[in-house]
């Protein structure tokens, strides 16, 4: 299959090189020559602007920063639904608002094409392994055509409803992994004052009413769980400035919907400060230095 990619950064990249794996002819753009350059060497061939890499696709998939950078790819007569051809199928895996999604998908069809929005979960490490989980949100056509592709670059694909649910999703479970992870981090800040050893809450708690991802998974301080990014001075697989991001969106999303988020407050305030501290390059699962008073070197 012809497939449009749009955005190889540190997520991107790598998904575009696993379609490119499974056989499908993939043409990229971005606005960085080392990104493309390193596409091309997983045999990717290389497009002068987002425009030509859409322009012959069946299918474009995008990753970008933000939503003013999707609008801006999409939509105007320089965007890429301007120069598609007719039936082309959009999966946007950006993590953006909402309102943004919902814009996108009635602009996509007005010109009788089709949009997913389709944030996916997983970081840099689930990027390179295919493992992804995709949240996509639009018509049911549209996913049953997208399913195929997106298995193979994620592992959990799940259709969460119309337009702009995909986003919600991501945005919602962003804003719980957040605050299970400061709770995580808390947790272990305390033990540590009380004399209570890593493993020995480890252990109980991954087998308690305290079990978690971010506690089982992603453990927050060095050893139980040798993967984790604690092991690695907090090298990032999700960095924290990512997770002030998609805090903000759950904050806007909350003011718009009405909805009371005040936890989902607190954290973005707790990333607020951890991020300028100069620490937003680190792993999000390191807010537990901030947390102990210092900040990791």
């Amino acid at each position: 299959m012809k497939i449009g990619f749009i955005g190889l950064g540190n997520m991107g990249g790598p998904m575009a090189a696993n379609l490119a794996k499974a056989g499908h002819d993939v043409t990229a753009f971005d606005m960085s020559a080392a990104a493309l350059d390193k596409a091309a060497a997983a045999g990717i061939a290389k497009a002068a602007t987002a425009v030509a890499a859409a322009a012959r696709a069946e299918i474009v998939v995008t990753m970008l920063p933000a939503g003013q950078h999707v609008r801006s790819v999409y939509l105007g007569d320089q965007g890429i639904l301007a120069g598609a051809k007719a039936g082309t199928l959009f999966i946007d895996s950006s993590t953006i608002d909402v309102a943004t999604a919902r814009e996108v998908h009635a602009a996509t069809s007005a010109r009788g094409m089709h949009f997913l929005d389709a944030p996916v979960s997983g970081g840099v490490g689930g990027a390179a392994a295919g493992t992804l989980t995709f949240m996509v949100g639009g018509e049911d056509v549209a996913f049953e055509r997208a399913k195929p592709i997106l298995e193979k670059m994620g592992k959990n694909i799940f259709h969460a409803g119309g337009a702009g649910t995909g986003q919600a999703a991501k945005i919602c479970n962003n804003m719980l992994l957040a605050i299970s992870m400061i709770g995580t981090c808390e947790a272990f800040v305390l033990a540590e004052k009380l004399g209570l050893s890593h493993e020995t809450l480890f252990r109980i708690s991954s087998t308690a009413s305290g079990q978690c991802w971010s506690l089982t998974s992603y453990c927050p301080v060095p050893g139980p769980v040798p993967a984790s990014p604690a092991n690695r001075h907090y090298q990032a697989g999700f960095t924290a400035a990512m997770m002030l991001k998609d805090l903000k969106l759950s904050q806007n999303a909350a003011q718009s919907a009405g909805a009371a988020t005040p936890l989902g407050a607190q954290a973005t305030a707790l990333y607020e400060m951890f991020d300028s501290a100069g620490a937003g390059g680190k792993d999000f699962s390191g807010i537990i230095q901030m947390l102990r008073g210092r900040l990791a070197s």
